[in-house]
């Protein structure tokens, strides 16, 4: 028996609609979310939330797995295994992608952000928001901004004053940028994973380092830095990436509903690393045997400018339009 036309083209329609949102015939959307630290981190909690939320808004649609603690890639080989489909979402900290972009580098120059909201108002504004297409060409697109915190300086002095880093040793992550940072003090940088910067700090193989106050507190760094310069010289972020061919092939509309709840998540993730840098930092000055040092904005300014060579050397690369750009989210613009 004939159906009659009127319920044919219902059912085709239904069928091109389900096909369009992602009812697949081959079955549901499967994306892995892997990242090197715990659940109970910003970001561990992020990658939950970001999970339960497609569970709720799509269901049956799109299955998420999340891998935390390096438990399916490490540092060495996640965006490799990203950029191989290998892994659909990484939130890894921007100075790793070194290797794919330049202009990401905009966020290690020392000193040229103001504080936070600067860095809030960069990344929201265009130029920003480019930066999230700048790799691309290597297969790998940015989704969100994740913070962990504005960077302070500890050390086993005071750091109140430029010349006072000269012939410290420092441990930085792999960065050109933050090599150079601390050459042009006069100190030698080290590059050390961050699982090794507590026993290196306590027996002395470096003599300072630079994290926002949630790793310092996390890690009891302050238990052998002495000191403590609330510089806020720089910014720790993540970039929350996906596979650019895998993400631009998820049926648009379902694509429409992850970004909002890639908003949603990256609104929490945010407010929660800001919630524990604040408190982490009160715990800190509290804390026996180490000096909060704040600097005057005189200072800071004279921080400012023993590292515009720094800004001067990276502009080439980075692109004198992205660091223009960041200068100008400062409430008082300098040169």
């Amino acid at each position: 028996m004939f159906k009659p036309i009127f319920a044919l083209a219902a059912s085709a329609l239904a069928l091109a609609s389900a096909c369009a949102y992602g009812a697949p015939a081959q079955g549901p959307i499967l994306i892995k979310f892997a990242h090197v630290v715990a659940d109970n981190t910003p970001k561990g909690q992020g990658a939950l939330l970001f999970k339960k939320l497609v569970e709720e808004r799509l269901g049956g649609k799109v299955i998420v797995e999340v891998y935390p603690n390096s438990t399916l890639f490490g540092d060495a080989n996640e965006l490799e295994a990203l950029i191989k489909n290998e892994v659909q979402l990484l939130a890894p900290s921007l100075a790793k992608f070194e290797n794919y972009t330049n202009k990401l580098q905009v966020f290690d120059l020392p000193f040229l952000f103001d504080d936070l909201d600067a860095v809030n108002r960069f990344q929201k504004r265009a130029k920003g928001r480019q930066l999230l297409r700048s790799m691309e060409d290597h297969n790998i697109v940015g989704l969100a901004y994740w913070h962990n915190g504005m960077k302070q300086l500890s050390a086993t002095k005071a750091l109140q004053s430029p010349a006072d880093a000269n012939g410290l040793k420092f441990r930085i992550q792999p960065s050109t940028v933050l090599d150079a940072q601390f050459k042009q003090l006069g100190a030698t940088p080290i590059v050390m994973p961050f699982a090794e910067v507590f026993d290196a700090l306590k027996d002395g193989t470096v003599q300072g380092a630079e994290n926002p106050w949630s790793n310092i507190h996390s890690k009891q760094l302050h238990t052998v830095q002495p000191y403590i310069t609330e510089t806020n010289h720089g910014v720790l972020d993540y970039m929350l990436v996906s596979n650019s061919r895998f993400w631009y092939t998820i049926p648009h509309l379902i694509r429409t509903e992850l970004e909002g709840i890639i908003d949603t998540v990256t609104y929490e993730v945010n407010r929660q690393a800001e919630a524990a840098n604040q408190a982490d930092r009160e715990r800190i000055a509290a804390a026996s045997g180490t000096q909060v040092i704040v600097l005057s904005e005189e200072q800071r300014d004279a921080w400012r400018k023993a590292m515009q060579p720094v800004w001067q050397q990276y502009e080439g690369a980075i692109g004198a339009d992205v660091i223009k750009a960041a200068q100008t989210v400062n409430r008082n613009q300098r040169d």
